[in-house]
């Protein structure tokens, strides 16, 4: 899942898009490259978010999944992206 674009249903953050920069049984780490970067990733529960049938752009997925340090900057982008869509 990561590197899949969700969107948050609970909380005070709902019907907000992220990015899953990380996954921990139960837990998403989610981030918006804004107020949560990707180096201090958000925690929720994966039943408080809605996944959406889209990933971050191939080059970004591979950094992420290899661990690689991700710029807040290509997340904010990719979230752009998504919401143009």
């Amino acid at each position: 899942m990561i590197g899949q674009f969700v969107i948050s249903r609970a909380g005070h953050d709902k019907d907000m898009v992220y990015v899953i920069v990380a996954e921990e049984g139960d837990f998403v780490y989610v981030s918006d490259g804004r107020l949560k970067l990707p180096k201090n990733p958000k925690k929720k529960r994966r039943k408080h978010v809605q996944t959406v049938n889209r990933t971050v752009e191939d080059a970004l997925l591979r950094r992420m999944v290899a661990g690689e340090t991700v710029e807040p900057e290509a997340i904010r982008y990719a979230i752009k992206q998504y919401n143009k869509e």
